[in-house]
Parts: C-alpha cells; structure tokens; sequence
C-alpha cells in the first residue's frame, strides 16, 4: 500500500478540515486518511495528483502541495 503526504497552507478551521477528510476517504483507493490544520497523510492505492485535485475541488481558498 503507498503512502503520500499532502501538505496544506489556510486550513482555518475544523469545518475545512471535516470537508477534506470526508472528501480524500471518498477516493477510490484511499485506505485511510488522517488530516490536519497543515496536512494529510493518506494511505492506499491512489496518485497523488487525484488527492491534490479532490481538495481543490472544495474551493476552500487554501493552497495544496
């Protein structure tokens, strides 16, 4: 199983992070998540650029790397 970390700048508040978690376990392939004011680690069988592109899909202001 692949590991990937996601790091985050102007997750706010505990809503954002509610959202992202929500959304990154709704991936195909996503094991598990566990989500942060400054990042994400996630595990299972998923490319990163679908991660980065499912949290900016929230349009939530913030910047993902």
């Amino acid at each position: 199983m692949a590991h990937q970390s996601l790091s985050f700048e102007g997750v706010e508040c505990a809503e954002q992070v509610n959202r992202i978690t929500t959304t990154l376990m709704l991936i195909d392939g996503v094991e598990s998540v566990e989500v942060g004011r400054h990042g994400a680690e996630v595990e299972g069988r998923v490319r990163r650029d679908a991660l980065i592109k499912a949290v900016k899909a929230l349009a939530l202001s913030i910047n993902v790397t």
